[in-house]
């Protein structure tokens, strides 16, 4: 796009470096200000509107109304579970959306605005339209804009448009919101900002505060689809028995319809699971991890590779000079100043700039530079031409340097030992001519020491134990990159590959990954080429990084990891952010992940079992009520009050749900959680519906049956019922550990107590004096037990899955 002259006049707001606080307050008087939110999370009030208005409080919604119609508030305690669902979702809501703004804060982008001759760093909110903003590598573009001054500014727009390549800017040219420096640096004044920016709704909707996207969530959506359907004919049916075939009077016939239909809902599925996340965003943010969207904390537990830099990564940011090495003696003077005036006039210094600006801190004035060339991953160098002092070049000596001669030998022994090696030498050309950097006259090689991660060697290991394979991906010299790799313990570490060798065929490039560990001289393109190839062969990759270069690999991966000090733009596309820029973070954030994916299968179980059962005994009741109109005979009514399977819940479902979702997993991860809870809950949900059907047919006494023995009658399928789901809670929690039993048999207690004390046998209408149909309700519910427990062992071993009772201390790895 041209310049518009018309709107602004660039050339003098530059001149007077920027906007006075005048312009300033009458831009933002008319409106004229970026007012784009921090992040798109949900305010407290769609918070609770969303929390509030189910679906599922809806149905339960309508229930309790007919329930208390009746005049029954006893049998309305159910209604209880709308504002459990209700205040349990908005509390942990609120508290992930509070910990996921806050960690935002922190890690957002904060660009350098030019006012009245001063560069300010400040919020993205405050810059105003017209405002000059300064920008080097890294950086993203924050607002719609027209270049005003480049210095080799190369700008990635593949976020945007998906075009790899890096597109040269010049005055005058246009920058989108969204994109990002590759290379150079510049200033641009903001023409768009806000809402009109390009990337402002692609922003908006990239950092929600979201569950889509998530396979646990899909899976539970498919489940609850499939059951919806099985609830249709079962309430009709129920509700045809208890209004027209059972022979009731209206409020017992309606309480017994509730009781139904009640059991049938999975009201605490889908709660669970924003919990079990929400909680995993709030425990992950005491560690400094910011979360960007929850499902990556599902996704990385499931990762199997993971691609990590180096440098950030598995070595610290900081650097420092351990050697300058002269080519000749007198070399050694025109060497440091060489050094000192490219590492002073480098606006954008990266870190071994800033270990040579620490080391040669004098200005030797030389002045300003005739021409400048920006480093960048693709060419490996930077330099910078002093008119009659020379040009000088500073970059990779295996890029650089002839490969035979004794100053790249020199190097690459130096690179061996795990030393950073950088080559200064003088070429011919102007650094900014098209053949540069010509011939090269080699003067020094700078030697930088880098300090490796004290917690690296144990995150590898954790990785290790856990089957998952740690590739390092680095630009470096690969010798340099294996000599850290092996000093961590790597497998193959000894072995590194020089990436420049490497095949284009995404196949024979693949092969090539599953074969070796460390890589170096990895260009930003190939980066994202083995992320791709990784994934071609079935692969869940995670890639870590904190540089420019990593930008297209993080959004490519799976799960894309950036380091809190890394760039605006790679915190900008990865799904998590390790503020405080430890690797060692990332074995937690895969044990979150385990946790919710383990602890939610088990909670699947429980809920997915009752809507199994009640469905089924629904079923069974509605069928008696039309065969009773084919065959004239008398309709079974409904065994259960609201009341009862209220109660049926709290102990088998409700508490042990809670606990287990937040309860220590570390359980690895595996595909197939549909059929895997189906697997259990469809057998255990009939093997209970069954027989509480049955147990209800020996101890029903027929039409004629009094008030007392209607109680017992459904006392007596409830001890059924409450046995069988204190098993498959039981087979649930396994394998076992000392609290989990505790859970058990207190469950198991907490119900013995219900049906032992007076007040809550006459609360809850139950009545077990009835020793023959006690008997045969504890008969049924054993018979019950052990189907169970057989189906459990046979599901086992058809699928090959390792069945046991109590856990060992291979179960509970530590987390290093």
């Amino acid at each position: 796009m041209a310049f518009d002259e018309t709107r602004a006049d660039v050339g003098t707001l530059f001149e007077l470096d920027g906007l006075t606080a005048d312009q300033v307050a009458e831009r933002v008087a008319a409106g004229q200000t970026n007012d784009v939110p921090d992040r798109a999370t949900r305010s407290v009030r769609d918070i609770v509107y969303a929390n509030v208005f189910t679906r599922i409080n809806a149905i339960l919604g309508v229930l309790l109304v007919i329930v208390l119609a009746t005049g029954s508030i006893i049998d309305g305690m159910f209604g209880l579970l709308i504002i459990a669902n209700s205040g349990i979702g908005i509390i942990q809501e609120v508290r992930a959306k509070r910990t996921l703004d806050r960690l935002a804060i922190v890690s957002r982008a904060r660009p350098a605005v030019r006012r009245e001759g001063v560069t300010l760093s400040m919020e993205p909110q405050e810059v105003v339209l017209d405002d000059i903003i300064e920008v080097g590598a890294g950086d993203q573009i924050v607002v719609d804009g027209v270049v005003v001054e480049a210095m080799s500014l190369d700008i990635d727009e593949s976020l945007l448009t998906g075009e790899a390549d890096p597109v040269r800017k010049s005055r005058g040219d246009q920058v989108l919101s969204g994109s990002f420096v590759a290379s150079g640096s510049g200033w641009y004044q903001a023409t768009k900002v806000g809402r009109d920016a390009y990337a402002a709704k692609l922003t908006d909707e990239a950092s929600k505060f979201t569950l889509v996207h998530s396979e646990l969530r899909s899976g539970i959506n498919k489940i609850l689809k499939f059951i919806t359907y099985l609830m249709v004919p079962a309430g009709l049916l129920i509700i045809y028995n208890q209004l027209f075939s059972s022979g009731q009077s209206l409020a017992p016939a309606l309480n017994g319809m509730v009781a139904a239909l009640v059991p049938m809902v999975p009201e605490g599925l889908v709660l669970m699971t924003s919990i079990a996340f929400a909680v995993g965003v709030v425990r992950l943010g005491r560690r400094q991890c910011l979360v960007q969207e929850l499902p990556a904390i599902e996704g990385l537990a499931r990762v199997d590779v993971v691609c990590a830099d180096k440098t950030g990564t598995l070595t610290e940011t900081g650097m420092r000079l351990s050697e300058l090495r002269c080519a000749e003696v007198g070399d050694a003077e025109s060497s440091r100043a060489a050094l000192a005036a490219m590492a002073g006039s480098d606006p954008r210094p990266n870190a071994s700039v800033l270990a040579i600006k620490e080391a040669f801190p004098d200005d030797p004035g030389w002045g300003a530079a005739t021409a400048e060339a920006p480093f960048s991953s693709a060419k490996k160098w930077s330099g910078q031409s002093y008119g009659a002092r020379g040009n000088w070049v500073l970059g990779a000596p295996d890029v650089l340097l002839d490969p035979g001669s004794d100053m790249a030998r020199q190097a690459e022994d130096l690179g061996a030992s795990g030393l950073r090696v950088l080559l200064l030498g003088s070429c011919d050309v102007s650094v900014d001519d098209p053949g540069a950097p010509g011939t090269i006259t080699p003067r020094a090689l700078v030697i930088l020491e880098q300090r490796v991660r004290p917690e690296a060697h144990d995150t590898l290991e954790y990785f290790s134990s856990q089957n998952v394979k740690v590739k390092v991906i680095s630009g470096d010299n690969a010798v340099s990159v294996g000599a850290v790799a092996e000093s961590l313990g790597l497998p193959g570490g000894d072995r590194p590959v020089d990436a420049r060798g490497l095949p284009d065929d995404r196949d024979a490039l693949a092969q090539t990954l599953e074969g070796s560990t460390t890589f170096g001289r990895v260009s930003p393109d190939q980066k994202r080429e083995m992320v791709g190839a990784l994934q071609s062969r079935g692969h869940t990759v995670a890639m870590t990084g904190d540089g420019v270069n990593d930008v297209l690999a993080l959004k490519d991966a799976d799960i894309g990891v950036s380091m809190g000090s890394g760039s605006p733009a790679t915190r900008a596309v990865a799904q998590i952010v390790l503020l405080d820029n430890k690797f060692s973070t990332l074995p937690y954030v895969v044990g979150e992940g385990r946790r919710v994916i383990g602890n939610i299968e088990r909670v699947s179980n429980l809920f997915l079992t009752k809507t199994v059962y009640s469905v089924l005994l629904a079923f069974l009741i509605g069928i008696s009520g039309v065969m009773s109109q084919i065959m004239h005979i008398d309709a079974l009514p409904y065994p259960f009050l609201p009341r009862h399977v209220t109660m049926a819940a709290w102990f088998t479902i409700g508490i042990p749900a809670f606990i287990l979702s937040l309860a220590p997993n570390h359980e690895r991860a595996r595909s197939g959680f549909v059929p895997r809870v189906m697997r259990l809950a469809i057998p255990s949900g009939v093997i209970i519906g069954v027989t509480t059907f049955v147990s209800y047919l020996l101890a029903y006494a027929g039409p004629g049956q009094t008030d007392t023995q209607k109680v017992q009658a459904g006392t007596s399928a409830l001890i059924t019922l409450i046995m069988i789901a204190l098993w498959v809670l039981a087979v649930v929690a396994r394998p076992y550990t000392w609290w989990k039993l505790v859970l058990i048999f207190g469950s198991a207690g907490a119900y013995l107590t219900l049906f032992a004390l007076p007040g809550t046998r006459e609360f809850f209408e139950l009545d077990p004096t009835n020793v023959g149909a006690t008997t045969m309700a504890i008969v049924c519910g054993l018979v019950g037990v052990v189907l169970v427990e057989i189906g459990w062992w046979v599901t086992g071993r058809i699928h090959g899955e390792r069945r046991r009772l109590f856990a060992s201390s291979a179960d509970l790895p530590g987390v290093h």
